[in-house]
């Protein structure tokens, strides 16, 4: 039985990783995968120190005693590295426009770069009690959400797992600023980032390779349309969509 299991596991794993059987025996140093994965050959003490050291595997997961895939998972702070204060330490909400987002992910921890962008007060309850910030959106792939030129205020995200796949969020990574759709996948060091624009397609990426997440909590447009029954209808139907999903997800934990 363990034999299964671990030859299941293993099987999983290169399959994550985004790798054939070939690419993944050339990476751990032996000829195949193949007897492996098919349970004919059991993982040497090798490739578990392979897998260790290489991917940060958890070898205990390979063998089913433990839930924990990865070695030292634990929760990533994405907190702002940076916060803008005014006179009387309350803090303001920094805008960040297209341009400046080509520099953000760079400039995260250097307080220099805060102080040539726009800051600005919202005196309204709901943006209170939590870091604030504003991103511009560019390109296509949330539409119909969000159209090239808006603005999300979005809050920060304190960590990975926090985040609701139903919700919208600015993501930061080492080299780009992405408003996405976040999935998280049990048991995994990956997440897959997710367009309201069905022209693109769902992508994974690494957990640590994630600097900073703010939830998306409302936008400022400059596409505004007036409602019209045909609007209105999609709404209505997308809204419904989205209370059945939420539902499933309910029932399913509950069975849980």
């Amino acid at each position: 039985m363990e034999k299964d299991i671990s030859a299941s596991r293993f099987s999983a794993l290169r399959k994550e990783l985004g790798l054939t059987q070939s690419e993944f025996a050339n990476e751990l140093g032996i000829s195949t995968t193949a007897d492996i994965e098919r349970g004919k050959t059991k993982i040497s003490g090798k490739i578990l120190v392979t897998l260790q050291v290489k991917y940060r595997i958890n070898p205990l997961w390979l063998f089913d005693e433990s839930d924990q895939m990865y070695i030292d998972q634990k929760p990533i702070s994405i907190l702002p590295k940076v916060v803008v204060v005014d006179k009387t330490d309350s803090e303001n909400i920094v805008l960040v426009n297209t341009k400046a987002a080509a520099g953000y992910p760079q400039n995260l921890a250097n307080p220099e770069f805060y102080d040539s962008l726009p800051v600005f007060d919202l005196p309204i309850p709901e943006y209170r009690n939590s870091s604030y910030r504003g991103f511009q959106i560019e390109g296509d792939s949330m539409l119909p959400s969000l159209h090239p030129g808006d603005w999300v205020l979005a809050s920060a995200v304190e960590r990975i797992d926090y985040v609701n796949p139903n919700r919208m969020y600015v993501v930061i990574l080492e080299d780009a600023v992405l408003v996405k759709k976040i999935a998280q996948k049990p048991f995994s060091n990956n997440i897959t980032l997710i367009s309201t624009n069905e022209s693109y397609p769902p992508y994974d990426i690494k957990a640590f390779n994630i600097q900073e997440i703010w939830e998306v909590r409302s936008k400022l447009t400059f596409n505004f349309e007036p409602m019209n029954s045909n609007n209105l209808l999609k709404d209505l139907q997308n809204s419904m969509e989205e209370l059945k999903k939420q539902i499933a997800t309910n029932q399913g934990t509950l069975n849980a």
